[in-house]
C-alpha cells in the first residue's frame, strides 16, 4: 500500500512539473509603462497606402520607431490619415498617452474624434 502511494504521489508531481513547464507567459512583451515618462519624443509623417499619411514615433533620439503607424487606429481598413496635419495630431496625442504610462497606446474612435481627426 505504501509503494501505492508512493507511485501515486510521485505521477502527480511529476504531472504537476510538467505542466508548469508548458504554461506560457502571458506578460506583455513590452516596456514597463513608466519607462517613458520622462522621455523626449519626435515624430515623422510618413506616407501610407492610397495616398494617405501615417507617422512613426521616436524616443529619446533612437533611429529605430517606438511606434510605426500606417493605419487609422481603431479604423478598419488600410488606410492613414486624410491629411498631414490629421496625422500629425494623431501622433501628438499617442506621445501624450505614453507619457503617461500608457504602453502599448490605444486610441479609440471616440479619442479620434474628440482631437478632430475624424468626424
Amino acid at each position: 500500500m505504501k509503494k501505492l502511494i508512493f507511485v501515486f504521489s510521485l505521477a502527480i508531481t511529476t504531472l504537476s512539473a510538467t505542466a508548469q513547464m508548458h504554461v506560457k507567459d502571458t506578460t506583455a512583451r513590452h516596456p514597463e509603462p513608466t519607462k517613458y515618462a520622462n522621455s523626449k519624443f519626435e515624430w515623422k509623417i510618413i506616407d501610407a497606402p492610397n495616398n494617405t499619411h501615417g507617422y512613426e514615433i521616436f524616443a529619446d533620439g533612437s533611429k529605430d520607431p517606438l511606434i510605426h503607424q500606417t493605419n487609422i487606429p481603431g479604423m478598419p481598413g488600410n488606410d492613414g490619415f486624410k491629411t498631414k496635419i490629421d496625422a500629425q495630431n494623431a501622433a501628438k496625442y499617442v506621445i501624450t498617452k505614453i507619457q503617461k504610462g500608457e504602453f502599448p497606446p490605444t486610441v479609440t474612435v471616440e479619442e479620434l474624434k474628440k482631437i478632430k481627426v475624424i468626424k
